[in-house]
């Protein structure tokens, strides 16, 4: 159709109203579909904000910590609408798209997640430390080599602090893979004392005497008995080991000291009260060629040599 001449061209607009049509004549075929799609945005729309309050009452009981349990929320969240949003792409015949764009983000997301490997398993494993409450703020405990109270934890790095007093920040990665020793889970810690005593001492005496000793001047957990065990035949001493657990659910570094201090001054106390030594390294030295020369001997024969020695330099004198 040419309607009009414009600086000497002719203009036809009838591919234009062609392609108009048609779409035209396409709205009319999808008007159910687009219906329905409009339908379930909305619906989609009311759902969400339900599940949005929803989400943040159960992220707050599974998760302690405010910024983890923001993080789940706005996951969950986020999952529902893009379900909603495949749903009316779906609805509207699109599938094609979504699998072009699900194809593209998983390239971006891996190419992402090999630029990002540490930071992004740091953030995996704080969320995994907070979901399952290995330990809280406050906890003593002893992972990676390090021994202290944990002051915080983020979804990036634990931190605690150590009892000499030094602040370390370690990767949650590290926490999450590493052996983790808890001393206040369970409220419990046993206090295991090594010593020894001399081989003349009587082993029922003594095993009387320091359970005896423990019992009486050591506040200990009186439901779990006090346990002696001798366990080695040493260089001078017969070795045993005393064991214990601290009173009332005590699990404190300072507790555990004390008790063991405690422990240790009233053994001595004992051994002292009832003439039981606790002997030091002994070692024998041997002067003699085939051994087994006593000291006293040696000394005899070195003062004849030197007698004998002196009385020569006078005969020659």
């Amino acid at each position: 159709m040419y309607l009009f001449e414009l600086f000497g061209l002719e203009l036809d607009f009838q591919p234009l109203f062609d392609e108009l049509q048609r779409w035209w004549a396409l709205a009319l075929r999808n008007l159910p579909n687009m219906l329905l799609a409009l339908i379930v945005v909305v619906v989609g729309y009311v759902i969400t904000r339900f599940a949005k309050k929803y989400f943040n009452r159960i992220s707050r009981r599974l998760v302690h910590d405010s910024t983890v349990a923001g993080l789940l929320s706005s996951f969950l969240t986020v999952l529902l609408v893009l379900a909603f949003l495949f749903l009316t792409l779906s609805v509207l015949n699109l599938t094609g798209i979504v699998q072009s764009v699900l194809a593209g983000a998983g390239v971006v997301g891996l190419a992402l997640g090999l630029a990002f490997q540490d930071p992004i398993l740091n953030l995996f494993s704080g969320i995994m430390l907070s979901v399952r409450t290995l330990f809280r703020e406050g906890d003593l405990i002893e992972v990676n080599g390090y021994f202290g109270k944990v002051r915080e934890v983020t979804l990036r790095h634990t931190t605690m602090v150590t009892l000499q007093g030094q602040d370390v920040m370690i990767p949650n990665k590290i926490v999450a893979q590493e052996p983790i020793k808890n001393y206040n889970k369970l409220r419990m810690r046993r206090v295991d004392l090594s010593c020894g005593v001399s081989y003349g001492d009587d082993l029922d005496k003594v095993r009387d005497i320091t359970i005896a000793a423990v019992k009486e001047r050591v506040a200990y957990d009186t439901s779990k008995d006090v346990q002696l065990f001798f366990n080695e035949f040493g260089d001078s001493s017969i070795n045993y080991t005393l064991r214990f657990w601290l009173d009332g659910g005590k699990s404190g570094q300072a507790d555990y000291l004390e008790a063991q201090s405690d422990a240790i001054m009233a053994i001595k106390r004992a051994y002292d009260d009832n003439d039981i030594m606790i002997p030091f390294p002994i070692r024998t030295l041997d002067f003699g060629i085939k051994g087994g020369e006593k000291l006293s001997d040696m000394a005899e024969v070195i003062e004849r040599k030197k007698n004998s020695h002196k009385a020569d330099n006078e005969q020659q004198s």
